[in-house]
């Protein structure tokens, strides 16, 4: 597979992952009267949106944000085979915490990263939302859950690539698959723990 299908791979899931998902939620939800970085938590995402506009759009937020990473590990799929669609998911959770159209300063990637799960990790994905509602019942931190998950997602990924086990209509495991889980956990975890020294920051 060449190295430019890889590129386009990346970048049609980067481009998938900036759709401000939570923005056009709230809009629609308030007819453009709140703005979800302005207000709450300030984070542009389901739980926030929960918490400021209600349960229902929170979660329609979270379902697109999980659409569109899937959509990428798809598209990834369809230009650049496996490897591709590993880059293309893995791409989306960069594209949703960093987009460029905002200067680079968008939501945690806890649905995104839950997309690209669903693509290229589907065998893993029940267990994974298992993971992530039972550590957030026992933890009550999101940050320490999405630590808990990082560390669950990429040992999974280590044995479904060690153990050849079938990953249902996800690409075969292989160190893609090792690489994508590792990227995406660090990529969400990073991304808490400036939210949270941002957050000691202001407050300090």
């Amino acid at each position: 597979m060449s190295f430019r299908r890889i590129v386009g791979s990346g970048v049609i899931g980067y481009l998938l992952g900036t759709i401000p998902s939570a923005d056009i939620v709230s809009r629609v939800a308030t007819r453009g009267s709140v703005d979800l970085r302005s207000e709450g938590s300030g984070n542009p995402g389901g739980f926030n949106a929960m918490q400021v506009i209600g349960k229902k759009w929170g979660v329609a937020v979270i379902g697109a944000d999980i659409a569109k990473a899937m959509a990428a590990g798809f598209a990834g799929g369809a230009i650049g085979g496996d490897n591709g669609a590993y880059v293309g998911a893995t791409a989306a959770i960069a594209g949703h915490i960093w987009p460029v159209w905002t200067g680079f300063d968008g939501g945690k990637g806890i649905g995104t990263a839950a997309g690209a799960c669903a693509a290229v990790f589907p065998a893993y994905w029940p267990i994974d939302a298992a993971v992530a509602g039972l550590s957030s019942a026992a933890v009550r931190n999101a940050e320490r859950s999405a630590q808990i998950c990082a560390v669950a997602w990429i040992a999974a990924s280590l044995l479904w690539w060690r153990k050849r086990w079938p990953n249902l209509w996800g690409p075969e495991p292989s160190v893609g698959l090792v690489a994508s889980a590792a990227a995406g956990s660090a990529m969400v975890v990073l991304k808490f723990r400036q939210a949270r020294l941002a957050g000691s920051g202001a407050s300090a």
